[in-house]
């Protein structure tokens, strides 16, 4: 298993208005845009600075009419995508998008676990992008990954075997039940916990960071987004907020108070 296998190296928002999409989140968390130039289809790229951190596009027809819903997906690099897409069928998961090819880019598929969290599979190819630097706190990174799961101690079990993550620190949360950081080359990335009862279905939620949650909080407000959750403080100083975008996206925000 190389060092890269199990890392988080790319995010998506598949989304019904990508305009609107694009400005709301340039605002939000300050990336810059800009065109993909791939041949064929519209994609977006958010920036920071030079460097791509995520990419944005139009929701297909055939997803919608199968029921997807705005969202983001989280890429994570693997050693070999078929491989990796037929463990997560043999163990209990699916695939939704069979491996393929992105000419220029890399190989993926679209998976999702035995409870129904979806995540996307993939491993550059030799002129591909490298990956972007991971575990920063610095403003418009995704800072942390967090799996509401439908059973939150199976989920680490299926996950620990298909990526190598590890466990991190467990934090008791009373009512909520058990958080269970979890880790990638030694270094916590997120958090996995069983989905409190009135979220719909488990799903992957991602935590951009801000350089402020209070002027973050009042750009996810003003652009037209709802605030579901926080500001709530969490360990290391930092705050949270949990989000719907204009489109019905849900993300997270991550930043200090001040």
């Amino acid at each position: 298993m190389s060092s890269s296998h199990g890392k988080f190296v790319w995010y998506e928002l598949m989304t019904t208005e990508t305009k609107a999409a694009q400005a709301f989140y340039s605002n939000v968390v300050r990336w810059g845009a800009r065109d993909a130039g791939m041949p064929g289809m519209s994609y977006t790229l958010f920036t920071i600075g030079e460097e791509m951190v995520a990419g944005l596009m139009e929701l297909p027809d055939d997803a919608r009419q199968a029921g997807a819903r705005p969202g983001w997906t989280g890429y994570v690099a693997v050693d070999d995508v078929d491989a990796s897409a037929a463990r997560f069928a043999e163990d209990g998961g699916k695939v939704h998008r069979a491996p393929a090819d992105i000419p220029g880019v890399g190989r993926f598929a679209i998976v999702s676990d035995p409870q129904g969290a979806i995540l996307a599979l993939f491993k550059p190819s030799a002129e591909g992008q490298p990956p972007p630097a991971a575990g920063t706190r610095d403003p418009g990174r995704v800072g942390w990954h967090e799996l509401l799961a439908a059973d939150g101690a199976s989920a680490f079990d299926f996950y620990s075997k298909q990526f190598g993550w590890t466990k991190g620190e467990p934090f008791d949360m009373g009512a909520m039940g058990m958080y269970q950081l979890f880790a990638h080359a030694g270094q916590d990335i997120g958090g996995m916990m069983t989905k409190p009862e009135q979220v719909p279905a488990p799903f992957w939620l991602y935590y951009f960071n801000v350089d402020g949650i209070d002027a973050a909080s009042a750009r996810v407000r003003d652009g037209g987004g709802q605030i579901v959750n926080g500001p709530m403080e969490v360990p290391g100083g930092r705050w949270i907020i949990q989000c719907v975008d204009p489109q019905g996206g849900m993300f997270a925000l991550l930043g200090p108070k001040a």
